[in-house]
């Protein structure tokens, strides 16, 4: 499949041909588009030789009972949205070339994963690894990118890139909003009308929290305790967490002493966001 002159690669040995054809160009770099990283961080075309997209719903992320099923696909619609980027390859492969039958391997970072979203989502991130791990083995980057408002996962695959000697940088972009705040997310698109005009309180509330430790406020429960008061000010939004850890270790924190990840997780209905900011030491 091309889109306009785009090679649209949908297994392994497609990419790994599309490799060998290109190694004249000598270097390799991938754009990691996990559906969940919205397109427009992607122009990063002037700083790369080949830049790969990979769109790729990964249904080992998934637990039971959550929404593989209904999460939101259009690889069409990315493709369009993709021209003028620059990408040379867009890699979406299906399901079944990433787990063949008798698949039985897979990678997992101890620790960190265990709270926040992985309190949430069991396995979620035994998912993550394994398929971030088989995308590098596969198109041999130099840079993959990834979005903050995934800020624990961006973790995780640092983590994998050093315990496993990935020979790649991680470039963590920017979280990507709209006018109101509300990060972009494919699950954006499954709110319904009242839940889209609430949804922006999970931004709000965080700055609400960097404005409390700017204005000299260092207990983290009295934190905590205003960014909840926000959010359940409306009866749609249902709190699953809210954080204020450690950047790196990703540990709650009693007091801010130092930089400080403020996180959020909130459902609306059977559709659940994340956001996150990152707060400069007091």
């Amino acid at each position: 499949m091309v889109a306009k002159g785009r090679p649209v690669l949908h297994g392994p040995r497609s990419l790994i041909l599309a490799r060998g054809k290109r190694a004249s160009r000598n270097r390799f770099y991938d754009v990691e588009a996990l559906r969940n990283v919205t397109l427009p961080v992607l122009i990063v075309v002037g700083e790369n030789d080949v830049l790969v997209v990979s769109i790729f719903v990964n249904p080992t992320q998934f637990g039971q009972g959550e929404d593989f099923d209904s999460y939101p696909r259009d690889l069409q619609g990315d493709l369009v949205r993709l021209e003028g980027v620059g990408a040379d390859v867009v890699f979406a492969p299906r399901a079944e070339s990433i787990y063949p039958k008798r698949y039985r391997t897979f990678v997992e970072v101890a620790e960190i994963t265990e709270w926040l979203c992985g309190a949430s989502r069991p396995g979620h991130f035994r998912g993550v690894a394994t398929v971030v791990a088989k995308l590098f083995n596969l198109m041999k980057p130099h840079r993959a990118y990834f979005g903050q408002k995934d800020y624990q996962q961006t973790v995780v695959v640092r983590r994998l890139v050093a315990d496993l000697n990935f020979d790649l940088t991680i470039v963590v972009l920017p979280t990507v909003r709209e006018p109101d705040g509300l990060a972009m997310s494919s699950r954006n698109a499954r709110l319904t009308p009242d839940q889209r005009r609430v949804a922006p309180v999970l931004y709000r509330s965080l700055r609400r929290s960097e404005e409390q430790i700017k204005g000299g406020e260092r207990n983290a429960t009295i934190i905590l305790e205003g960014m909840r008061e926000m959010i359940e000010a409306d009866p749609l939004a249902q709190i699953d967490y809210l954080a204020l850890c450690d950047p790196d270790t990703l540990k709650a924190v009693d007091r801010i002493e130092g930089p400080t990840l403020a996180a959020v997780a909130v459902r609306f209905g059977h559709t659940r966001l994340i956001d996150n900011i990152l707060i400069a030491a007091p």
